[in-house]
């Protein structure tokens, strides 16, 4: 399928977004994204109401779209939901009796995640722990979940990106990533969705923890 300008457009802005290009609180024309990105003003303004149905931009009549901010209250809020969610799709992927085929992006993206960690490469490990819980949720096999769950993690992605290099090296991330999987694997729905909500609540202590004490607060 070829890529559409809207959707070029929207992961361009994306990218920007997570790389701090386009800071929290910073104001956009369309003319001047356009320009940037070397589009017409009509995908960009397509692509800005899909960012902003995903929590990223706010669009201001007459005056284009400001980045939206987080704070760690935010963050707390939206790790609520996103737990909630993906530990509903390990639940409903334990369940599902999938093959280690069905699994195995699951498995990539760990071994991707321990190569990274020997490495000490932690863009590649964000990368590869984007992929785990990308394919986590795919692998309940409701693509409503899916899409909802996918607004939330774009949020905290932002977030962790700004915190990376100020976290100890993930190797609890890891071994929690392994738990899960097993889980998934023994069929047992009630431990998978424990052992991510536990996951997912440590991820969320910790974030919140260095945007309060770094004064990280996107406002």
């Amino acid at each position: 399928m070829t890529e559409t300008a809207t959707q070029r457009a929207t992961e361009a802005l994306r990218k920007l977004i997570f790389s701090g290009a386009l800071p929290p609180g910073s104001d956009h024309l369309e003319a001047e994204l356009a320009e940037r990105l070397g589009l017409s003003r009509t995908p960009v303004r397509e692509a800005l109401t899909k960012l902003q149905e995903q929590g990223l931009v706010a669009i201001r009549p007459r005056h284009g779209a400001r980045i939206v901010g987080l704070s760690p209250e935010d963050m707390n809020e939206i790790y609520e939901v996103l737990t909630a969610l993906e530990a509903a799709a390990a639940g409903h992927a334990a369940e599902r009796g999938l093959t280690e085929q069905d699994l195995a992006p699951l498995q990539t993206a760990i071994d991707a995640m321990d190569h990274a960690l020997e490495m000490k490469d932690l863009e590649a490990w964000a990368t590869a722990d984007d992929a785990f819980h990308s394919a986590l949720v795919v692998a309940s096999g409701n693509a409503r979940m899916e899409e909802a769950a996918q607004i939330y993690a774009d949020q905290v992605r932002r977030a962790r990106m700004i915190t990376l290099r100020l976290r100890p090296l993930p190797t609890r991330s890891n071994e929690d990533h392994r738990a899960v999987l097993a889980a998934i694997k023994a069929g047992d729905g009630k431990a998978a969705r424990s052992l991510h909500e536990q996951h997912r609540d440590g991820a969320r202590l910790l974030l919140t923890d260095l945007l309060k004490a770094h004064q990280l607060n996107w406002l």
